[in-house]
């Protein structure tokens, strides 16, 4: 059976939310952040990045959402060559841009020590992830797949990166598109299993 490290409210449920989806049996091992456990040696030895998530699988342990996410799920990724390679891009973005923009609000420490840095960083946050925001808004019309739906593993990855607007200081109701797929995505048993776990 697969096992998955994961940390509440992170980037790595939206691992869980395909697994369940998909209803693909695994066992699910919080990481607790709050006593910094993933920085401990028991984790490390599987993830030695200290970070969520972390797969164990019966050919070994991956880690990094994008590669486990299609790891689980190949039959989320379209057939169609652009199709596939426009649902990367969208990952790509919120893993490379949209997801470092809103971890500066909470784990500053990570590019800077001194306390105005760190101060200056979370006040720059709502500013990034609105503009991230902006950029999807106009993004998710052009996909050539329907979103929302969970038919390709990039509208969990999408789910996920949404309930942290609010966090971040973003109202999402000013994005229609975005908060319309968030609707549709919150009727998805998947979704709603995940939200009984207490992994959101």
């Amino acid at each position: 059976m697969l096992k998955l490290h994961y940390a509440p409210r992170t980037i790595s449920v939206a691992i869980a939310i395909v697994l369940e989806e998909l209803e693909i049996p695994y066992e699910a091992v919080r990481i607790d952040f709050a006593t910094a456990e993933q920085t401990k040696q028991d984790y490390r030895e599987i993830n030695p990045k200290g970070r969520v998530p972390a797969l164990e699988t019966p050919d070994g342990i991956l880690t990094e959402t994008p590669a486990i996410i299609e790891y689980v799920a190949p039959q989320l990724v379209p057939e169609d060559a652009f199709a596939a390679a426009k649902m990367r891009e969208l990952m790509a973005y919120l893993n490379g841009t949209m997801h470092p923009h809103h971890a500066h609000g909470l784990r500053g420490e990570r590019w800077a020590d001194e306390e105005s840095s760190l101060a200056d960083m979370k006040r720059k946050v709502p500013e990034r992830i609105r503009d991230c925001s902006v950029h999807l808004e106009e993004y998710l019309p052009s996909l050539p797949f329907h979103t929302g739906t969970l038919e390709v593993l990039s509208d969990a990855y999408l789910y996920v990166v949404l309930t942290w607007l609010p966090g971040d200081g973003v109202d999402i109701t000013h994005f229609p598109r975005l908060e319309a797929f968030q609707h549709r995505m919150n009727t998805k048993a998947s979704v709603q299993a995940v939200f009984e776990k207490g992994m959101l």
